[in-house]
C-alpha cells in the first residue's frame, strides 16, 4: 500500500467521526499496530498539501454539527420529559403515583444500565441506540394521557429500559467526537469533551424553559384556580410532614381538556426528537458495528463489562458523587416544586419557576463547559458544594409565603448553576478516566445516578421534608470528601487518552514511519 492509498483510507474511517484504534471499533480490545497507523496517519495528514486542510476543516464542521444535532435531539425530547417529570409530585398527587412513576423509571435505568448499553451500542451503532431510547421516552408521555398505576407504571418500566443505553451513546458519541477533534487540533482530548459536553448541556438544560413554560401557560389556563389560605401555608417548606399536601386545595388537577393539551404537545415534541436525530446525526460509528456483528463478543463479557468497571478503584470512589446528581435533581423536580411552589403559589407557577432553573442551568452549563480549560474541574466541583450548601440551610430555614414571590425563583436560579456544574463536569470526568471502557463507565454513571433518584422518590412520601433535606445535605458532605481523592491521583497520574502511543510502540512507529517515507520518495 502506497503512502496515499494509506491516508486516504485512514481519512475516509475518519470521516465517520471515530479513529481506527478506538475500543468501539475494534470490541474494546486494543490492536497496536491499528494505534500505530492512526497517530501516523494524523502525521502524514498533517505534513501533505493543502487539499488535505479543506478536509481536516469538513472534519472540524462535521464533529460541531454532530454535537449540535444530540444536542438539539435531547432539548426536544426533554421539553416533554422535562415538564412531565416536573408535574408529577403534583398532578399525579394521588397516592404518590406519580412520585412512585419516577421511582420506578430509575429502577429500570439501574437494571438496563447492568447489561443494555454496551449491547445496544455495539449492535445498533450509538446514533440508532439514541433514537430507540428516545421512543421509549415518548411511551411515558403516552401513559400520562391517561394516568393510572396500569399506564404509568408499565410505561414506565419502558423508559427505564431505554434510559441508560440512550445517555450512554450520547456519552460515547460526544467522548468520540471530542478526541477525534482534539487528535486534529493538536490539543488535550479532556479539553475538547469539556468543550462539547458545555454546548450540549447549554442547549439540553434550555429545555426545562420550554418544557415549563408549556404546562403555565396551558395550566394558566385552568379557572378553577382558588386562593390559599393562611392555614394551608403553614405546612409549606420545611414545615412540610409526610402526605399534607396532598389534601391540600393547590393540588387539585387541572381540567382534563387542558391535561390532554399539554401531554399531547409533549408527546410531538418527542417525536420530533426521534426525526431530528434520524435524519441528521451521522452515523459515526456505523463501520465499528457492521465489524462487530461479525465478531460478535459473548453475551457474559457484555452483561458484566458494566461490572468489571467497578474493580477500578476511582470509579467506586466517585459513586457518591454520582448519587448526589441524582439526589439533587430528584429533590428540585420532586419535593421543591410540591412542598414550595405547589402549596404555596399553586401548580400553575411550577412551569415558570423551572424556567428560572432552566435558564440558569442552560447559560452555566456552556460557561463552565468552557471555563473548565482555564481553572480544571476542581474549583468548579467546590463552587456547586458551596452554592448547594447555602441552598439547603436557607431552605431549612425559609417559611414559603406568596408575599415573597421573587425568593421561589432564586431557589431554582442557584440550583441551576450547581446542577450545570454536577452535570457537566461529572459526564466529562468519566470520559477522561475511562476513555477505553467509555460504554460501560456512562452505564455506570447512569445506573449509580440512577440510584440516587430512586432512593430519594422511594422515601419521598415516607419522610418529613426537614430530613429529606439533612439526607441530601449529608451526600453532598460525602460527596466532597471522596471525589478530592480521585482528582488529586489524576493530576499526578493522567489517564492518556486512546490517541496517544504508549512508549514501548515508539519503535514500531518509527519504522513503519520510514517504510511510508521511502514509499513516498519512490
Amino acid at each position: 500500500m502506497d503512502c496515499l492509498q494509506f491516508t486516504h483510507r485512514h481519512r475516509d474511517r475518519q470521516r465517520q467521526g471515530v479513529s481506527l484504534s478506538t475500543p468501539m471499533y475494534n470490541g474494546g480490545l486494543g490492536n497496536d499496530e491499528e494505534e500505530v497507523q492512526d497517530k501516523l496517519a494524523l502525521t502524514l495528514t498533517a505534513a501533505t498539501p493543502d487539499r488535505f486542510t479543506l478536509e481536516r476543516g469538513t472534519m472540524i464542521s462535521r464533529n460541531f454539527k454532530n454535537v449540535l444535532v444530540v444536542s438539539i435531539g435531547f432539548l426536544s425530547l426533554f421539553t416533554a420529559y422535562g415538564g412531565l417529570q416536573s408535574l408529577q409530585s403534583s398532578l399525579n398527587a394521588e397516592q404518590g403515583m406519580g412520585v412512585a412513576s419516577l421511582s420506578v423509571i430509575y429502577a429500570s435505568i439501574i437494571v438496563s444500565s447492568m447489561f443494555l448499553p454496551p449491547i445496544m451500542i455495539k449492535n445498533l451503532g450509538c446514533k440508532w441506540t439514541i433514537v430507540v431510547g428516545m421512543g421509549c421516552y415518548v411511551s411515558y408521555s403516552l401513559g400520562n394521557l391517561y394516568p393510572g398505576w396500569y399506564t404509568l407504571i408499565p410505561t414506565s418500566v419502558i423508559l427505564g429500559l431505554g434510559g441508560s443505553p440512550l445517555w450512554s451513546a450520547k456519552c460515547t458519541y460526544l467522548t468520540i467526537a471530542g478526541n477525534t477533534q482534539a487528535a486534529k487540533d493538536g490539543k488535550k482530548g479532556s479539553d475538547v469533551i469539556n468543550q462539547y459536553f458545555g454546548i450540549f448541556f447549554f442547549i439540553f438544560q434550555s429545555s426545562a424553559v420550554w418544557g415549563n413554560l408549556m404546562s403555565s401557560l396551558i395550566f394558566g389556563q385552568d379557572t378553577n384556580i382558588a386562593d390559599i389560605p393562611e392555614e394551608k401555608l403553614q405546612t409549606c417548606g420545611a414545615a412540610d410532614c409526610g402526605l399534607n399536601i396532598s389534601s391540600n386545595s393547590t393540588t387539585t388537577r387541572p381540567e382534563q381538556k387542558l391535561v390532554w393539551t399539554l401531554v399531547g404537545a409533549y408527546i410531538g415534541v418527542g417525536v420530533l426528537a426521534m426525526l431530528i436525530v434520524s435524519i441528521f446525526l451521522d452515523n459515526i460509528d456505523q463501520q465499528q458495528t457492521s465489524e462487530f456483528r461479525g465478531a460478535r463478543q459473548p453475551f457474559c463479557r457484555t452483561f458484566l463489562a458494566t461490572f468489571r468497571l467497578l474493580k477500578d478503584w476511582r470509579l467506586v470512589t466517585l459513586i457518591p458523587l454520582t448519587m448526589y446528581s441524582g439526589f439533587e435533581q430528584s429533590f428540585l423536580s420532586g419535593e421543591y416544586t410540591k412542598n414550595y411552589v405547589t402549596c404555596a403559589l399553586g401548580i400553575h407557577y411550577v412551569g415558570f419557576v423551572m424556567m428560572c432553573f432552566g435558564a440558569a442551568n442552560s447559560l452555566s452549563s456552556f460557561l463552565f463547559g468552557w471555563l473548565a480549560q482555564f481553572t480544571s474541574r476542581a474549583p468548579l466541583f467546590f463552587l456547586a458544594a458551596l452554592i448547594n450548601l447555602a441552598s439547603i440551610i436557607a431552605l431549612l430555614l425559609w417559611r414559603p409565603h406568596p408575599d415573597q414571590l421573587p425568593v421561589f425563583f432564586v431557589f431554582p436560579a442557584l440550583w441551576g448553576v450547581a446542577d450545570a456544574v454536577w452535570q457537566t463536569q461529572t459526564n466529562a470526568l468519566y470520559g477522561v478516566l475511562f476513555p477505553r471502557d467509555k460504554e460501560a463507565a456512562f452505564a455506570n454513571y447512569r445506573m449509580w445516578e440512577s440510584l440516587g433518584f430512586v432512593i430519594a422518590f422511594a422515601y419521598s412520601t415516607f419522610l418529613c421534608l426537614e430530613y429529606k433535606l439533612y439526607i441530601l445535605l449529608s451526600v453532598l458532605v460525602v460527596t466532597m470528601i471522596t471525589y478530592p481523592i480521585v482528582e488529586w491521583h489524576e493530576y499526578k497520574n493522567p489517564t492518556p487518552p486512546i490517541e496517544q502511543v504508549p512508549d514501548s510502540k515508539l519503535q514500531m512507529e518509527s519504522e513503519m514511519k520510514k517504510n511510508v517515507e521511502s514509499q513516498t520518495r519512490l
